[in-house]
């Protein structure tokens, strides 16, 4: 009997079934998972984002599932060799795994040493020693019949090999070995490595000599092992409990002391060493590295929706600064918008070291647009950079201030058809000062210009399948822009293409649209863009906001579906929908929405408590961006050098990276001080993301400095 997948997914997820059938038909019907997270929240009994994405994956597995048993079934009826039992095994089966073991016997395979044996008659002998007939007192007669010479059975010996050969893969066959084998090996086995190659001195040295447990090895281990073999530095092999193993095998196949008890030992031990310790070794290694990857692109969807959420600058003027020593410093004064104003080179640093010329260039630039801030890319050349621009700031009678932008990922976008097109008449190096400057005013709305791999939060990403990688951190782009919601008079195609329902091709018609119109007075006219059909504005309209349009509610997150319902909301309560146009009359507001009974009104049109309070806070909060709300960046106005540093100074910086094992922090100098995972609390940490994350300003007191390979140890308790 097939399993439901509604029930299954129901009984996983803790859910009600009709509550999981509601999320299928939402699925099956192509509504976007921000949509369906945001304006179906009745339907779906308001499951959060996280928990559909997850639902949506399961989903999707267990279809996979049932057309790969749907395929197995077909391929074993067409043998001729299809059971009720052997039917019901398969459909019962709720792991890919358990499918492929018992299609396994009647899988084609490739030539074999038994299927040789096989080809020689041997198959019913085979079968003879297996059934182990205890009345059958010589092993030489039952053997002796089946000499051939033609076949080139010469001997009893050939005889013996040939059946043990048979043996050998029946029971490396039974769903029942590789079961057995896989469940010791996965709780008792062990992963060691060792250095095969002449080079000494590598990254990998700590895995020369190592050895852990499958069940406790950490996923970063993991994937830095794997890159060393992949290099050809590290050996790499997985031990397990083959005695142990063996000894059960014998004892689910050896029924007595026949005649037959010492081939089959033979044939279990060939079994074991030659055809399943092998499959399961890369069963094995293929299972921590899924289980590796899996947890680090968890840390690194974490990291990255942390980064992307990191509060804008506002429109404020940046003066950017992309480091470098003999081709220049490139710099760019950037309006409000994240328009270029000028830009120029300027080179304070060897070889040319026009360190004093530089700095009247900077200055020029700081009169002129009556600048305040600085943003210097964190490259080569950037402490150098900021000593500059720290004489500057002691130099001139203004509050101009400084920070330090993670450049990460700045010439790759530079390089990019896109930042061509952008940019066409710019240089690539100006191109990265750009993105460096503008990455200040609106992190979100430039890195999602560029490849996530490329922007430094987490480790091994380039070590990750990247189809995998690639569809979790869009999942997570999508997820972000969708959340924050976007400008659509303003939005790049780059922001526009992560809409919930919008691919590049129409985010391109949008902003074609967009110019021939001299922009959008409502969310009405998108209907009006090439290609954009009603579905599609279903799903993106509630993300698409008009700061300055027609309707006061196409600036909020209210869908046009529940404009009626906010207007009658409004009218409940003695407002217009014009009122919302008026600041004096927001406190009213505010004060007569937060005094009304919501679920009366649910009542009387008919409509949802979570989409009635959604509507009340987007009315309460028009136009709101999300990030406004988290802590801004830190500024500074001086500089600190390695050399500065003391044991047990107390500092406060900046998270830039969180891993595995602790948190990477910004303190003001050229190295990032690490804050180990066990330094991170008093209190026992399993994951630094539930203590820290990326943008995070945290008090650090240093504990050790290593001046010789730039290295700062650091602690939060204290």
């Amino acid at each position: 009997m097939r399993f439901n997948l509604e029930d299954t997914l129901a009984d996983e997820f803790n859910l009600e079934v009709g509550q999981v059938k509601k999320v299928v038909k939402l699925f099956d019907q192509g509504n976007t998972i921000p949509f369906i997270a945001r304006y179906r929240k009745e339907l779906t009994g308001n499951l959060d984002e996280k928990v559909l994405r997850e639902l949506k994956s399961r989903l999707d597995y267990l279809k996979r599932l049932e057309k790969r048993k749907e395929n197995v079934i077909e391929a074993i009826a067409k043998k001729d060799k299809l059971t009720a039992e052997l039917e019901v095994e398969i459909n019962q089966a709720n792991q890919l795994q358990e499918v492929e073991d018992i299609y396994r016997p009647y899988k084609p395979k490739r030539i074999t040493r038994a299927s040789k044996a096989k080809e020689k008659g041997l198959e019913p002998l085979a079968k003879i020693f297996l059934k182990q007939d205890a009345k059958l007192r010589s092993l030489k007669e039952v053997s002796k019949k089946y000499l051939d010479y033609e076949k080139g059975l010469d001997s009893i010996d050939d005889v013996l090999q040939g059946t043990r050969d048979i043996i050998a893969e029946y029971v490396a066959d039974q769903v029942s070995s590789r079961r057995l084998a896989r469940e010791i090996t996965l709780k008792e086995g062990r992963l060691i490595s060792r250095n095969k190659a002449e080079v000494k001195e590598t990254e990998f040295e700590t895995y020369y000599d190592y050895q852990e447990s499958i069940r406790t090895i950490p996923s970063y281990r993991v994937l830095a092992i794997n890159r060393g073999e992949k290099e050809g530095v590290l050996q790499v092999k997985i031990t397990s409990e083959d005695e142990r193993i063996i000894t059960k095998l014998k004892n689910n196949f050896i029924k007595n002391s026949s005649i037959f008890k010492e081939e089959l030992e033979l044939g279990i031990e060939d079994s074991y060493f030659r055809l399943i310790a092998p499959a399961i070794e890369r069963e094995v290694r293929s299972y921590l590295t899924d289980k590796a990857e899996e947890h680090a692109i968890n840390i690194f969807s974490k990291n990255l929706r942390n980064l992307l959420l990191q509060p804008p600058l506002g429109k404020e003027m940046v003066l950017a600064i992309d480091p470098a020593y003999r081709t220049g410093c490139k710099v760019v004064m950037i309006d409000k918008s994240g328009g270029v104003l000028e830009f120029k080179t300027v080179y304070p640093h060897s070889p040319q070291n026009k360190r004093e010329e530089a700095k009247e260039s900077l200055k020029e630039l700081v009169k002129k647009y009556d600048l305040s801030i600085v943003a210097i890319g964190n490259g080569t050349a950037c402490r150098e950079t900021e000593a500059v621009v720290v004489e500057l700031i002691e130099e001139i009678d203004r509050n101009l201030k400084y920070i330090i932008v993670n450049e990460a990922g700045a010439s790759v976008y530079s390089a990019s058809s896109l930042a061509r097109d952008e940019f066409p008449d710019l240089d690539v190096s100006i191109r990265g000062a750009v993105s460096i400057g503008r990455r200040l005013q609106d992190p979100l709305a430039e890195l999602v210009k560029i490849n996530p791999k490329h922007i430094g939060v987490g480790m091994y990403q380039h070590d990750i399948n990247q189809s995998r990688l690639e569809k979790v951190l869009n999942g997570v782009i999508e997820s972000v822009v969708n959340y924050v919601g976007v400008d659509l008079d303003t939005a790049s195609s780059s922001l526009l293409r992560h809409i919930a329902g919008i691919n590049s091709s129409v985010a391109e018609n949008i902003i074609k649209y967009r110019e021939e119109n001299n922009g959008f007075n409502t969310r009405e006219e998108l209907k009006e863009v090439y290609r954009l059909g009603p579905k599609t504005y279903t799903q993106a309209a509630g993300f698409l906001k008009i700061t300055e349009g027609g309707n006061p509610l196409d600036g909020t997150a209210i869908h046009p579906e529940s404009y009626h319902i906010a207007e009658q909301l409004l009218g409940r309560i003695g407002f217009k929908i014009d009122d919302l146009r008026k600041e004096m009359n927001l406190k009213e507001l505010e004060q007569a929405l937060r005094d009304y009974d919501l679920s009366k009104f649910v009542e009387e049109l008919e409509v949802g408590l979570p989409t009635l309070n959604d509507i009340k806070n987007s009315l309460l909060k028009p136009g709101r961006d999300p990030r406004e709300e988290l802590p801004k960046p830190i500024f500074k106005k001086d500089i600190l050098k390695l050399e500065d540093l003391k044991l047990d100074m107390i500092l406060q910086g900046t998270v830039r990276n969180v891993v595995d094992f602790g948190a990477f922090v910004d303190i003001g100098v050229k190295e990032d001080g690490l804050v180990h995972i066990s330094e991170l609390s008093a209190q026992y940490v399993t994951d630094p993301l539930e203590v820290v994350t990326i943008g995070d300003t945290v008090q650090v007191k240093i504990i050790e400095i290593d001046s010789s390979r730039g290295r700062i140890s650091l602690t939060m308790d204290f």
